[in-house]
């Protein structure tokens, strides 16, 4: 029987030296690595040199460690696009179980292929099966248009046309008819009340349709119809010419001519000017005040037909408000605004921004004090709204000293049910002398 070269080299080495060699030797064949490492260690003064050592190190690696086998890590599955439709696991298990076995033609089915003949086609069935999957699932990935249905219709035409916005715009011009002091005309109310939405909804429209290289860059507006592709431009542009014309032509011929050349100078003056001064000036903020100002004054001109001091007051207010509620709410989107390429004031002048809020804030206070001296409401509106005021004032303030989030967050919500409450305020204190007027020369 031959020896192996490693206890032939042990043999080599005589005397008390070599029989420690010869033992460690056998020893690291059968032990484990510890116990390998402690006879190491008990005959560590010994004659042992490190070539004898580096002689046993290679040994060991070489005969003990044959069992093990390197073990491969399973590779992750990637991430599914949101894009491609989820397809269950008892589906893709059974695609798989399919595509295993693939016997050709040639082969009987009365007579079972030997292992060699299996062992030959299965990396063929298996490149094959992960051909067709990848056929598919690139063919899933390539960009499909987007089916219009008519159920999706009405919901992508009010997000195309900014539903809340458009409900805020028509709740003011409401309140503008409303504080006229003049007698309510239901069949005129109705009339500027559908003139003025369509406006709006028109206006919005044609604000998305100029905007979708921009929004497309904004986490807020990414998702908007025309951005996602959901209707086609022809289509939203149709729409918003459909709603212009009968809104101006309602406010015009049903209202009055006042108030139809301010609905159609808001329409020019929102996407016209507004919309392209957004990525040119700061300014853009003072014209979207201007626009949101108009409707108020709609409703009044709707009402009584003429431009007063009480039409230039709910103006004025709306003119004041929008401040605060934009500043803030612009602050909070900086990175945003400034992704699209818009030129806001909370990116490119951060301290206007917070002092523009601030003194807007303390003008709805004098112009709440100007109302009953413009005979708008009774002397106990000031007194009244003075609370709900000072603290929108308070905020602004809190928003000028302290330039965070947490701040603008709690002035843009304030903001939010300030103007309704301070419009019912309004309401009721209404000064009625025009109407006390005509009752009294019928007496």
């Amino acid at each position: 029987m031959a020896a192996s070269p490693h206890t032939l080299s042990s043999r080599l080495l005589t005397g008390w030296g070599g029989g420690c060699i010869w033992y460690l030797e056998r020893r690291a064949t059968r032990e484990s690595p510890r116990r390998f490492l402690h006879l190491l260690r008990n005959v560590n003064q010994q004659w042992v040199t490190f070539q004898h050592f580096n002689f046993l190190r290679r040994m060991y690696v070489t005969q003990l460690n044959r069992s093990l086998k390197q073990q491969i890590k399973p590779k992750p599955e990637p991430a599914e696009s949101p894009f491609l439709e989820k397809t269950s696991l008892d589906e893709t298990k059974t695609e798989i179980c399919e595509m295993r076995p693939l016997v050709p033609p040639s082969l009987s089915l009365s007579r079972k292929p030997s292992e060699k003949a299996l062992m030959e086609l299965e990396p063929t069935s298996v490149i094959e099966g992960s051909r067709a999957l990848g056929k598919e699932t690139k063919e899933e990935k390539q960009w499909k248009e987007m089916k219009l249905r008519a159920d999706d219709l009405p919901g992508i035409l009010a997000r195309l046309s900014k539903i809340k916005l458009t409900a805020l715009v028509v709740s003011t011009t409401s309140a503008g008819f409303a504080l006229a002091p003049v007698p309510f005309d239901w069949s005129c109310f109705l009339l500027t009340f559908v003139g003025t939405g369509l406006a709006s909804c028109a206006a919005n429209s044609i604000n998305q349709f100029f905007e979708v290289p921009f929004d497309s860059n904004m986490n807020r507006t990414k998702n908007r119809p025309l951005v996602r592709g959901q209707i086609s431009p022809l289509l939203a542009v149709s729409f918003a010419t459909c709603c212009a014309v009968p809104g101006v032509a309602l406010l015009t011929w049903g209202v009055n001519p006042l108030t139809g050349a301010l609905g159609l100078f808001n329409i020019f003056l929102y996407t016209c000017c507004y919309t392209p001064l957004k990525r040119v000036s700061i300014a853009n903020t003072w014209v979207g005040a201007v626009v949101g100002a108009i409707p108020p004054v709609m409703g009044w001109t709707a009402a009584t037909g003429s431009l007063d001091a009480g039409a230039c007051l709910l103006g004025g207010i709306l003119y004041s408000w929008q401040f605060p509620h934009f500043n803030a709410l612009s602050w909070g989107l900086r990175e945003d605004y400034s992704r699209g390429g818009y030129c806001m004031m909370s990116v490119t002048h951060p301290a206007l921004c917070r002092r523009v809020a601030l003194r807007h804030c303390l003008a709805l206070l004098a112009m709440c004090a100007a109302a009953p001296a413009l005979d708008v409401t009774t002397w106990t509106f000031p007194v009244i709204a003075l609370p709900i005021n000072l603290y929108i004032s308070y905020l602004g303030f809190r928003f000028y000293r302290d330039a965070d989030r947490k701040s603008s967050r709690k002035l843009f919500f304030c903001s939010l049910w300030h103007l309704p409450l301070l419009l019912l305020l309004m309401l009721t204190c209404k000064r009625r002398a025009r109407e006390e007027g005509v009752e009294a020369p019928q007496s």
